[in-house]
């Protein structure tokens, strides 16, 4: 039986949790967790954060269940629900924000693949360059790019077009290159 509900697809799984098969929820925080994980470490900086607010991503999952609606694509319902977490949490937190980027926790979170310090400081100065972006901008370039969602999807995530989602991940794009390349020449 483990092996059938390896293969159901993940509306199958929300449809089997809204309709009180709550086990099944343990199923989608094995193939979300991680990923939900870094689209919210990349948008708080701050991988203690992160991980509490993909908690409650999980938690809001089970107590909204019911707002699922049958044959929308759980991917982008559960980044909505993200994307609300982010936004609650940073409503909350806005007056106790500083522009402080901490560089050293960012490096922390990055996977160092070529284990180079060449590669680290490419990514520390990508990292510092995400973080002079707009939330907007930042946000579009981590769900396209870094969690590689189809631009269909976040056009429906954020409830507008496929053409405007290009247009603006376009200028996002061109916004960090300007700020990478200004941080490199310092």
């Amino acid at each position: 039986m483990t092996k059938s509900i390896d293969l159901m697809s993940d509306e199958s799984l929300m449809e089997a949790v809204k309709n009180g098969n709550l086990q099944q929820a343990s199923m989608l925080f094995d193939r979300y967790n991680k990923r939900i994980f870094n689209f919210l470490a990349r948008m708080t900086k701050d991988r203690e954060l992160a991980e509490d607010l993909t908690q409650n991503v999980f938690l809001r999952i089970i107590r909204y269940r019911n707002s699922y609606r049958e044959g929308m694509r759980f991917q982008s319902w559960i980044y909505q629900v993200a994307r609300n977490v982010f936004s609650d949490h940073y409503q909350a937190a806005k007056n106790k924000t500083s522009g402080f980027v901490d560089v050293e926790k960012i490096g922390e979170m990055m996977m160092d693949t070529q284990d180079s310090r060449e590669q680290e400081e490419r990514e520390k100065l990508l990292e510092k360059s995400l973080a002079l972006l707009s939330d907007e901008q930042r946000e579009l370039l981590v769900l396209t790019r870094f969690q590689r969602m189809k631009y269909e999807e976040v056009a429906m995530l954020m409830d507008t077009t496929v053409a405007n989602i290009k247009v603006k991940v376009h200028r996002a794009i061109q916004k960090l290159r300007e700020h990478y390349f200004q941080l490199e020449r310092i």
